[in-house]
């Protein structure tokens, strides 16, 4: 998986992840993002080119497990488009958007792009994408929607 320093994600996008989290409520949402790279090491640009909606095996307003079986499906069908995974999505039903202790714990790769949906203040909704350091360390990730994909 390729290192992103900076995501752009289409308001389209954004919008299927909202309604997919709302729809999970009061669990968890959670799924896969994969797209295109531009550019090498901080220079990186990740266009995310589709988003997969996955299922949350533990239906829980706390934690997330993805279906395994969709997981699968979702690599494949990236590759089959000849996109890279860019990391993966999941809400916060009840709190903030960054990671928690239970989503540091289990971060197992660095190069991830792990974007976190806050549904606390349904007015105003905050997405942020960030990378989980082999340290347990939180890098925020420069994350832009736009209109369109380039």
């Amino acid at each position: 998986m390729p290192r992103v320093e900076k995501l752009l994600l289409a308001a389209a996008d954004y919008d299927r992840i909202v309604a997919h989290a709302k729809e999970g409520l009061p669990n968890e949402a959670c799924g896969l993002i994969a797209g295109t790279v531009a550019g090498e090491g901080e220079a990186a640009v990740g266009t995310v080119e589709h988003v997969y909606l996955l299922t949350n095996i533990d239906e829980s307003n706390e934690h997330f497990s993805m279906d395994p079986r969709e997981q699968l499906a979702a690599v494949k069908d990236a590759r089959a488009h000849g996109w890279e995974m860019l990391g993966n999505w999941h809400s916060h039903p009840e709190s903030p958007s960054r990671p928690s202790e239970e989503d540091k714990r289990l971060a197992f790769d660095s190069t991830a792009a792990y974007l976190i949906l806050s549904l606390m203040d349904p007015e105003h909704l905050v997405l942020n994408a960030f990378h989980v350091e082999h340290d347990k360390q939180v890098a925020r990730v420069p994350l832009e929607v736009v209109e369109a994909k380039a």
